[in-house]
């Protein structure tokens, strides 16, 4: 078994062996900016490792960690745009180095790009159960986006409601690396389904984690500006939390706070932390993610293969959820 750092280290030459340089520049040049930008590279190392888990010629499965890879920078693009997001892992994002319509097409090209790495696949044969996979993933990204665009704009939003919207967009992706990365290896039905279980249980727990770092987080190490989700008055589980357990003064205020726009951005980001301190949301939080995360345990334990091959799986898991950026 080839260890996370290991995995990292062989998709990092391939992603170098084949940058995106190719003519015409203005549309490509901001691919490859993006793409080279950095970040953990979770999702095509659980491509690897799932696949690594029953054949060890890990290259096989290059092309599918390349198509999940490409197809998350480019959600990352435009979600950006829509966010007016000035900042991604610490640098310009591509529509404010370049322009807003540059950063549709190019991501639009990324989306192009993706399905090119999948047809790559040496085993023709697995193909249609590969990218019918990565197609309902990709569908499912999109559903979680306009979840959370709708919900930007509702009053109704439940915690039931925004974790099915950060299942679907964060979570499943993770599900899907993992799956396909098993369909290469042609590992059993039940193994697939645990996999993928264990996927959206770490994907989920991922992103509360986030949550709670856009909130609490170190600016320097986050690589985002904390207090983004605040100013953008995204209901998230921590407002959603608290909308459930505070007293009606702290519900008003925070209510107030969150349908506004105020010129001084850190006096607000300030205020609702304090909400937020005053009722224990980071602890409750993290609880709920840690439950998520014994759900992966759950079922990373119940994969036909032996157990040492799923430490790097519980390793990972472990240094993901309690990262601090």
């Amino acid at each position: 078994m080839y260890s996370v750092a290991q995995l990292k280290e062989v998709f990092l030459d391939y992603l170098q062996q084949n940058p995106f340089t190719q003519a015409p520049i203005k549309l490509f040049e901001p691919v490859d900016y993006i793409m080279q930008l950095g970040g953990k590279r979770l999702r095509p190392i659980l491509v690897l490792m799932a696949y690594n888990l029953y054949e060890t010629n890990i290259k096989a499965a290059l092309p599918i960690a390349q198509a999940v890879e490409i197809f998350h920078n480019f959600s990352l693009v435009h979600d950006d745009i829509m966010d007016e997001a000035p900042l991604r892992r610490g640098k310009p994002t591509v529509h404010y180095k370049y322009d807003t319509n540059t950063g549709i097409l190019s991501g639009d090209v990324m989306l192009i790009y993706a399905y090119h790495y999948l047809l790559k696949v040496e085993d023709k044969t697995i193909i249609p159960e590969i990218v019918k996979t990565f197609t309902e993933v990709a569908e499912a990204v999109c559903i979680g986006q306009q979840y959370d665009m709708d919900f930007e704009t509702s009053n109704e939003v439940t915690i039931p409601a925004y974790l099915m919207m950060i299942e679907h967009k964060t979570a499943l992706l993770l599900v899907g690396a993992l799956k396909m990365g098993a369909i290469l290896a042609k590992a059993s039905e039940e193994d697939i389904v645990h996999l993928g279980e264990f996927g959206r249980n770490v994907g989920i727990a991922f992103q509360l984690q986030d949550d709670i770092l856009d909130t609490f987080g170190d600016p320097a190490k986050f690589g985002k500006r904390v207090g983004g989700d605040i100013l953008q008055n995204k209901k998230t589980f921590l407002v959603l939390k608290t909308l459930e357990v505070a007293n009606e003064i702290d519900k008003k205020q925070l209510e107030i706070l969150m349908s506004s726009y105020p010129s001084d951005e850190e006096k607000k980001i300030k205020e609702v932390r304090t909400i937020f301190q005053k009722n224990n949301i980071q602890n409750l939080a993290d609880q709920i993610k840690n439950e998520y995360q014994d759900k992966a345990m759950y079922h990373l334990g119940k994969i036909a293969v032996v157990d040492s091959k799923k430490e790097e799986f519980r390793a990972l898991a472990t240094l993901l959820l309690k990262r601090n950026e």
